[in-house]
């Protein structure tokens, strides 16, 4: 996964990543149905990514990821509600990230061939650090969001977008320079 080899259901291992999903399936349940503060969110997304979010970053409920193990958080982080992080092929965010309401980082695709389509390409996502992705933008895999950036809302990112720059549309283009 983390060299960004296409997986394959009768790769070795798979089973064992399927149980990881499996329980961060669980535990994203039980994030959304139960936390009851910003904190209780914060402590339960540290056990499914497994490591501890910092305080300064807050996340409302409810949030979607499907494997978890791949996300890295930086300081002063915001995620707004019903946003979805398909990690296997990691999403890196650093910190000062704002995130709008239903955002979605999809770091994983599958291949055009329909025999193969079963299988996972993953890809990596970065957002730099004061990076702002707006509402129901999806960011697609390998693409790098620079520092200080901004994703317009309902954008559909599909190339790496430059630091300082505004992106809208679908797919996103650079629209705008922030001085």
């Amino acid at each position: 996964m983390k060299r960004g080899e296409t997986i394959r259901k009768d790769d070795q291992g798979y089973d064992q990543f399927m149980e990881v999903v499996s329980k961060t399936i669980q535990l994203c349940v039980e994030m959304n149905a139960m936390a009851t503060s910003v904190n209780q969110v914060r402590e339960k997304l540290s056990e499914i990514i497994g490591k501890e979010i910092d305080e300064s970053t807050a996340i409302f409920p409810p949030f979607y990821t499907n494997f978890g193990r791949n996300i890295s958080l930086g300081k002063n982080v915001f995620i707004n509600h019903a946003c979805s992080f398909l990690d296997m092929g990691g999403i890196i965010i650093e910190d000062e990230v704002m995130l709008g309401p239903r955002v979605n980082l999809t770091s994983e695709n599958h291949p055009l061939k329909p025999n193969d389509r079963k299988a996972v390409i993953p890809g990596p996502i970065v957002i730099k650090r004061n990076a702002w992705i707006g509402a129901g933008a999806t960011i697609l895999p390998g693409i790098t969001v620079g520092e200080n950036a901004v994703v317009a809302a309902g954008a559909i990112v599909n190339r790496d977008v430059p630091p300082h720059t505004v992106v809208a549309g679908i797919p996103a283009k650079i629209i705008k320079t922030i001085e």
